[in-house]
């Protein structure tokens, strides 16, 4: 719809495509789709683990990972435009 209105495709594009290629188990079409969900994953395993067992660092883990995931999901939209 973004792409229909605006003319570009929006940040999220391809995460629902990527994640269907996840679950068949092609991890590099996963990533080639929506390179944020390299991070994504293991933030979300991470956000989920430390609620029950408390993780030793988990806020700089955290945090590394939510910065990579943006880093990566901006870096990706500004290559869909410019591209």
């Amino acid at each position: 719809m973004t792409k229909k209105l605006f003319g570009f495709d929006c940040p999220g594009c391809g995460l629902q495509r990527s994640a269907a290629f996840l679950l068949r188990g092609d991890f590099v079409a996963s990533a080639q789709m929506y390179p944020g969900m390299v991070t994504l994953i293991p933030l979300a395993l991470v956000l989920f683990l430390n609620l029950f067992v408390k993780i030793k660092h988990a806020n700089s883990i955290i945090n590394t990972l939510m910065i990579s995931s943006v880093a990566l999901i901006l870096g990706n939209f500004l290559l869909k435009i410019f591209n």
